[in-house]
């Protein structure tokens, strides 16, 4: 049994939640993971697979049918998992039944840019995983992540999907055995699960993510790109999330909830600038916590469940940032006074995904001019006799400011070195325009990403 931290609160008022030490993705009633190694990149093919006999295949599991929601890339070359998975979630929210039990997750292989032969072989991956459970055929989602448009190995796929079907547990080593499964260039497994209460009745959310380069997700319940999404956002290692819940609500509320959280979490993070060709967040729920069947009409329980499904996907977001391709900092980039809260997403991933602006931050160097500049030929509206800079310690309250309406301060420049300095820090930028705004979660750009990515 996982053991329980401080209990936790967005703010006095809200409802609060308690995040699970050691929680993980089948913390909540009736899910089981796993996590084997079947050999789906070949050993020494590559920076990212030379960490030897390495596990890269999971599988999920759930008791019982389940209520789902997804979000899925809007890149216009889009993997053939991400297809598969989004047509099963999009029958499933038609029919608003609980219909998914299972999915199942390579590493190694993207599954990308391989044409039809790699539309059958997701198709059979996700058939598999329902053979061998003896589900219905239609209830297994399939994801997949690693090197793009070379085909997948399926003989050894299927090898892994039976030994991981054998291996399905709800203990700590299982699950953890299926976070470090999906991960490619991360360093570390990412896993959270916290506890709540609706209604009188304890429900967990559990959650596993992976993520260090090729990161800009902006995705969306149909793979197709929202009005809100900036015009000039790149299309170019994926980001895969998955969460579990014991909680009883429909897929059309779930979908709802998800993709608010997913809005202020995993779409508000980048590392390189780069949105994948496979990146998908997963949420299951299949109600055995046995608390009244929450729907986009009920009140206080669905806000409960929004507040701790949003804290669960954004501290997995965030740990994608920090385990990012080479990053030595992260900064939160908070916009204000934009024109609109598009406007405002704008300049920020402008600012975020600048080579100048991000190197400056390598060496801890406060350079607002490069911000200025990035700022200026965004498309957002600028007036620079209006832009205020400032920056403060992650955990601090007042921001030191180097420009304040267009003019430059009089704050030293060691004084910001020591902000900037830290591994996180914030960054503030108001536009003194109007009252739109966003934040977004960024990183530094170092050698060492450089030297990963730049081949052999």
């Amino acid at each position: 049994m996982a053991k329980k931290s401080k209990s936790q609160s967005p703010s006095p008022s809200a409802p609060t939640f308690t995040a699970l030490d050691e929680g993980h993705i089948a913390s909540p009633k009736g899910f089981k993971a796993s996590g084997v190694f079947c050999d789906i990149k070949r050993l020494g093919t590559g920076k990212g697979s030379n960490k030897g006999k390495k596990n890269d295949l999971a599988a999920l599991f759930s008791e019982m049918p389940c209520a789902v929601g997804g979000m899925f890339t809007t890149n216009q070359v889009c993997a053939a998992p991400v297809k598969i998975s989004q047509s099963r979630v999009e029958a499933a929210l038609k029919s608003d039944t609980p219909l998914a039990q299972a999915v199942v997750i390579n590493s190694g292989n993207a599954n990308a840019c391989t044409g039809e032969q790699g539309m059958k072989d997701a198709r059979k991956m996700a058939l598999s995983l329902e053979r061998e459970l003896k589900l219905p055929e239609g209830s297994a989602l399939v994801c997949s992540t690693g090197r793009i448009g070379v085909t997948m190995p399926m003989k050894n796929v299927g090898i892994g999907i039976k030994e991981a079907c054998k291996a399905l547990a709800s203990d700590r080593n299982s699950s953890a055995a299926a976070a470090n499964a999906i991960l490619t260039s991360d360093s570390k497994p990412k896993e959270i699960a916290v506890e709540l209460e609706i209604g009188g009745v304890l429900v967990r959310i559990g959650g596993m993510c992976k993520g260090a380069g090729m990161i800009q997700p902006g995705m969306s319940p149909t793979g197709q790109r929202p009005a809100s999404m900036p015009k000039n956002r790149e299309l170019h290692a994926t980001m895969l999330g998955f969460i579990t819940t014991d909680a009883a609500i429909e897929s059309s509320a779930l979908q709802s909830c998800l993709e608010e959280a997913v809005a202020g979490s995993f779409n508000g993070v980048t590392v390189d600038g780069d949105m994948s060709t496979n990146d998908t967040v997963l949420a299951l729920a299949n109600g055995m916590a046995g608390n009244k069947l929450l729907t986009a009409k009920s009140r206080t329980g669905l806000k409960t469940f929004q507040i701790a499904l949003n804290h669960v996907c954004l501290e997995l977001a965030k740990m994608i940032v920090r385990d990012g391709e080479g990053v030595s900092r992260v900064v939160r980039i908070l916009v204000e006074g934009a024109m609109t809260d598009r406007e405002a997403d704008l300049a920020a991933r402008s600012v975020g995904n600048s080579a100048l602006v991000k190197t400056s931050w390598c060496g801890g160097d406060p350079n607002w001019g490069r911000i200025m500049d990035a700022i200026g030929y965004s498309e957002a509206t600028v007036d620079e006799s209006k832009v205020s800079i400032g920056y403060r310690p992650t955990q601090g309250k007042a921001f030191q400011y180097s420009l304040k309406q267009g003019k430059p301060t009089k704050t030293p420049l060691a004084k910001l070195r020591t902000i900037t300095e830290a591994k996180e820090f914030d960054l503030l930028i108001d536009l003194g325009l109007g009252i739109g705004g966003a934040t977004l979660y960024a990183a530094d750009l170092t050698e060492e990403y450089v030297d990963f990515n730049k081949g052999e």
